[in-house]
């Protein structure tokens, strides 16, 4: 199935907050890069649509993580904080924060085909994820937890919750670095698990 068919499929599991969730929708796809975006400067999908194709395989890999380990989470609530974890990555609706590189030399010589929009305001990316999405659609605490952090231990500043992690946390961290690091990089292997 290819990427739009996907994302389509997924916006459909949102029912208890449609009405909000196709308000937010609405903003992404009219006001923002959400559709084109890169998921980042230089290493991870840094292409065109690459945020979208992320976001739409973190939530795949967190409802099949959802089915077998945490099935008393609501796809709903999977759905939300799986396409949402790096809304930030947007930047604001009107002022984008990736922008495509004009130099040359820094492109070929080091890859980064975008560069920071230093007119958008500063704050981490999972903060903006977290003020993008309340600004349309109401989350439960362990929703909000979820998307601001979503980055699990890798980040300093996420160590005030190690060992208070709510499950959907664990669960879209694990889905975020599985999706970034295995089926990005091409990293798939057959694994067996016959013991």
């Amino acid at each position: 199935m290819d990427l739009t068919n996907r994302y389509e499929a997924l916006k459909k599991k949102v029912k208890d907050r449609k009405e909000p969730f196709d308000n937010f929708i609405k903003l992404l796809e009219g006001e923002t890069t959400w559709l084109t975006s890169p998921a980042s400067t230089r290493f991870h999908l840094s292409e065109e649509q690459g945020l979208l194709k992320h976001s739409v395989g973190v939530t795949e890999t967190l409802l099949r993580f959802r089915e077998f380990l945490a099935p008393a989470i609501t796809e709903e609530s999977c759905v939300i904080v799986g396409l949402f974890h790096d809304a930030g990555k947007l930047g604001m609706p009107g002022k984008q924060l990736y922008l495509p590189n004009d130099n040359e030399w820094m492109v070929k010589n080091r890859g980064i085909r975008y560069k920071i929009n230093h007119d958008v305001v500063a704050m981490g990316l999972a903060v903006r994820s977290l003020y993008l999405v309340t600004q349309y659609i109401p989350l439960t605490d362990a929703e909000a937890q979820a998307i601001a952090y979503h980055d699990g231990q890798y980040i300093d500043d996420n160590k005030i919750i190690a060992h208070k992690e709510e499950p959907l946390t664990l669960l879209l961290h694990w889905a975020d670095y599985w999706t970034a690091h295995i089926y990005e990089e091409g990293r798939e292997r057959q694994v067996n698990y016959n013991f």
